[in-house]
């Protein structure tokens, strides 16, 4: 026999045996890639980066630039659609008020939470080693009540959007200026990191996936100057929350890969991507949104799922709470409402402006700020605060404070429903694996299952029950409203091993615009040392809060770390392709993504 026969008989062997393997593989319900390589070896050139469009959505802002680009087009995600008919009602999304404020409790809640926030502001002493002196509102609220506003010019020179051409819908900031009397309902398509779908106008599914599609589109043509049509030469990096909902998710895919016709698109995590563009392997992201709260821990471009936790509050509430404080202080600008949205947008500016979280900052102070809307004059006033400025983002760490009644303010990873084109998915693995592996992957799957029932209770339990109790002690714990510090400990005591959350204490990255208040690094630090378990205090040589790695804007960082995945060699094998979208679906994300879906 010559050489080249024995090489083909053995090559024959081989497929033989990859061929047993395999069936052996199915019989065991292990995964097995379903499409050869994406591109042939041969095509796999350097991806111009350049032609990567990459997209952050959140619930407030939209940060969406090219991967090449220094910073991103930060836009208010938001669209104002024309209506259909004359005299139609009209709608507008909410932007500061939600849910589970005019309860019965409501009020009672948050002056309880206030109580808590004013023991805890007393009970820690200055720099200078005094404890401050509380100021009450009764004070401010005899000097602001005789404020009257002085007029610094006839006209604030705002105009309302021009809608003379009728356009069907606005986008960003022309939406936030449309006028109410225009005839335009006003949407925001996210809501606490999901699509807003709910029962009022234009919240169903495919209603807001066109908004969404809309607002991106606009940007990309109009901001980043890309033609539509040309997206078929680019692609795409999306950004998505740690704890998703997939069939949100893929419907996002679905729209960005084939109605708007992108060639390929990654999907990863906001987390992960912030520990990218902060140049850390690993670390306790705490990311502090307008409107919701997440935190994991992040290992070497890991995502360790069982730490992962979404509070349903953030910036937007301490911004709302902030408004009930200055109301009991005498707030000079009486005609400020809630349901206003450029009421919500002065509310806004001046909690950046005036709050912070620095103790030593104390007593009463003297303030001014201007009002500019459209066909009103441009008014100066003058307001006198005293604690109200640090209690409201305080309210991160008792949200009591935010009043908030009968609402999920704690949200952990959950299982899958299961997708009919998605057949081999988790359900199919478990379905599929011996008695002692559904056991132990039973208790894998029961979301920081490991934090909220101790390993020797799991181990005594069949998988039923121990997702039966495990679904009964996670109702009891998504009701809490956990404070910011006790999240972060509990996400870092959720790790596997001593060493990682030795590796998290040492790197608690802020990311997010809603903790930027003065003091906020002290004062988060100084909480996380006094109530982290002592065994770790005497393991953990330096506990490190970082909010500007870089120097960098937090609210910026998770963005460039999109922008740097584009750029890495190990990302080569996430992208999905249009084509393989079209053949395979939602199963290319089990295969791709750089998580477990």
């Amino acid at each position: 026999m010559t050489q080249a026969e024995r090489e083909q008989e053995n090559g024959k062997e081989r497929e033989k045996e990859r061929e047993k393997e395999k069936d052996k593989d199915q019989q065991r319900g292990v995964k097995r890639p379903i499409v050869p390589a994406s591109i042939p070896e041969s095509l796999q050139e350097q991806i111009q980066t350049n032609f990567v469009v990459v997209i952050h959505p959140g619930s407030r802002t939209l940060r969406i630039g090219r991967a090449t680009d220094t910073l991103p087009v930060s836009v208010p995600h938001v669209i104002a659609r024309k209506h259909k008919q004359s005299g139609q009602p009209k709608h507008e999304d909410p932007w500061l008020l939600r849910d589970g404020l005019n309860k019965p409790e409501s009020n009672e809640q948050r002056q309880n939470g206030l109580k808590m926030v004013e023991q805890a502001i007393w009970s820690k002493k200055m720099s200078t080693g005094l404890r401050r002196t509380p100021v009450s509102a009764e004070q401010a609220r005899s000097y602001n009540r005789q404020v009257r506003p002085a007029v610094l010019d006839s006209s604030s020179r705002l105009k309302w959007t021009n809608t003379g051409q009728q356009p069907q819908y606005l986008v960003g900031d022309e939406a936030v200026y449309v006028s109410p009397s225009d005839g335009y309902d006003v949407h925001w398509p996210l809501v606490r990191g999901h699509l807003n779908v709910h029962p009022g106008p234009g919240g169903s599914l495919t209603a807001v996936l066109a908004d969404l599609e809309a607002i991106w589109g606009h940007v990309i043509n109009k901001q980043l100057e890309i033609p539509l049509k040309d997206l078929k030469y680019y692609r795409c990096i999306l950004l998505v929350p740690d704890i998703y909902n997939r069939q949100h998710i893929k419907e996002m895919v679905n729209m960005l890969l084939l109605n708007m016709g992108f060639s390929a698109i990654i999907v990863h995590q906001e987390s992960v991507c912030a520990t990218f563009g902060s140049g850390l392997s690993s670390a306790c992201v705490v990311d502090v949104g307008d409107q919701k709260t997440s935190l994991c821990c992040v290992e070497d471009g890991v995502s360790h799922r069982n730490s992962r936790l979404c509070l349903s509050y953030g910036g937007a509430d301490v911004t709302r709470t902030f408004f009930w404080l200055l109301q009991r202080a005498g707030f000079p600008y009486r005609e400020c409402q809630l349901s206003n949205r450029l009421d919500c947008q002065l509310l806004q500016q001046l909690k950046e402006l005036f709050c912070h979280l620095n103790q030593d900052i104390s007593g009463l102070q003297d303030h001014e700020f201007r009002t500019r809307f459209p066909e009103a004059p441009a008014l100066l006033y003058h307001i006198r605060l005293g604690d109200e400025k640090l209690q409201a983002p305080m309210g991160l760490f008792y949200p009591t404070t935010f009043g908030i009644v009968g609402q999920k303010m704690t949200s952990l990873p959950y299982r899958s429903q299961g997708d009919p084109e998605d057949p081999h998915d988790e359900h199919y693995l478990l379905g599929t694996q011996s008695k002692q592996d559904q056991v132990t992957h039973a208790r894998t799957l029961s979301s920081g299952g490991e934090c909220l029932m101790g390993p020797g209770e799991a181990e005594e339990q069949q998988p039923s029950a121990l997702l039966s109790r495990k679904s009964a002690i996670m109702g009891q714990f998504e009701s809490k409203a956990l404070g910011l510090d006790k999240a972060i400990l509990h996400s870092i005591d959720c790790c596997a091993s001593d060493e990682t959350k030795r590796k998290m204490y040492s790197s608690i990255l802020v990311v997010g615009g809603g903790l930027m208040f003065h003091g906020a690094q002290e004062f988060l630090l100084h909480r996380i040392i006094n109530k982290m378990p002592p065994s770790f205090r005497r393991l953990v040589d330096n506990v490190e809060v970082i909010t500007r790695p870089k120097d960098m804007d937090p609210w910026l960082i998770s963005w460039k770390g999109g922008a740097v995945l584009a750029c890495l060699d190990t990302s080569q094998e996430m992208w999905i392709h249009q084509r393989e979208w079209q053949r395979f679906g939602v199963r290319m994300l089990r295969e791709r993504a750089a998580f477990v879906w």
